[in-house]
């Protein structure tokens, strides 16, 4: 596993067909709390020096900590707001949204491509939501079309770091509702007009990392399990493994992720429900609504109707 960027991809099509990516920052700008060497080992490495941390702890020999960052807290620490600060303390140490900015080179999993003009091949693009129920771990697209439905119909349930209900279904197409500049209509009809004669489109997938039990517990343990998921993902792209054809896409064959068949259970109530919510949603779209995903939503609607 390599890495070229952690947030930004500037695409564009090759003359075989092929879809190429640059990353246009010249680092990584992350959140340092919650960052370890259980979590990200990769990130602690490359922060190890010649980096600039904003709003982190300090610890008496004038290294930085956050929260998470080890199993317990130092002793003693000045705290973001440059104040003595000990474990019992009722503030934070650090900011919950203290950073870390880093040059990309100093990363020990940078691709070695990462600076080669033409960019690196596209053959994936992964789409998710926070869900805790209805969505399975993992699905691929059918077709382009259907993942540009996938991407279209994006949605999350809200946490606390959204404003209004907690827990109440929110719409965000693409990951892009602060960041789209034009009727979302019209971005929809771009990413279905990317697919020409002659290009190789890339596969689509939407992940689901939050799927709960009935008890409120995340059936799925994240973190480094989520190799496991793109391993699969690759293998698909790579035609090594077979995938179960469903009405919401392909599904991993029961053997791939054994270990809890509640990760893919398809749900006939919830999806009539899905159906409902986004037949409403696309409505706001008006006459902008491309037709394909008008196609996509009435077979996703057929698939459940009985």
């Amino acid at each position: 596993v390599e890495c070229v960027g952690d947030d930004i991809a500037w695409m564009h099509w090759g003359k075989d067909g092929r879809l190429y990516a640059i990353n246009p920052e010249a680092g990584f700008f992350g959140v340092a709390p919650g960052t370890s060497l259980k979590t990200n080992p990769s990130a602690m490495k490359t922060i190890e020096k010649n980096t600039i941390f904003t709003n982190v702890a300090l610890t008496e020999d004038g290294d930085v900590w956050w929260e998470g960052m080890t199993d317990s807290p130092p002793n003693h620490l000045i705290s973001w707001k440059g104040v003595a600060w000990d474990p019992s303390s009722s503030e934070k140490a650090a900011h919950p949204n203290s950073r870390f900015t880093v040059g990309v080179d100093q990363c020990p999993v940078v691709d070695p491509e990462y600076l080669a003009a033409s960019g690196v091949p596209i053959s994936g693009i992964i789409f998710g939501g926070r869900r805790s129920h209805t969505m399975p771990l993992v699905r691929q697209a059918v077709n382009y079309a259907h993942g540009v439905f996938l991407g279209a119909s994006m949605t999350s349930e809200t946490t606390a770091a959204a404003k209004g209900e907690v827990g109440k279904l929110r719409h965000d197409p693409f990951s892009m509702l602060p960041f789209c500049g034009y009727h979302m209509g019209d971005y929809f009809a771009h990413w279905l007009s990317q697919e020409k004669e002659g290009r190789k489109m890339p596969e689509i997938f939407y992940v689901n990392w939050f799927l709960k039990d009935s008890a409120g517990k995340f059936l799925w343990p994240g973190f480094g399990d989520n190799i496991r998921v793109i391993k699969w993902m690759c293998e698909r792209i790579d035609y090594k493994v077979q995938a179960e054809k469903t009405a919401i896409g392909y599904l991993p064959e029961k053997s791939a992720f054994a270990e809890n068949k509640q990760l893919f259970e398809i749900d006939k109530e919830a999806w009539k429900k899905e159906v409902q919510d986004l037949e409403s949603y696309f409505h706001t779209f008006g006459e902008k609504l491309p037709q394909p995903l008008t196609a996509e939503l009435q077979l996703l609607k057929t698939a459940f109707s009985n």
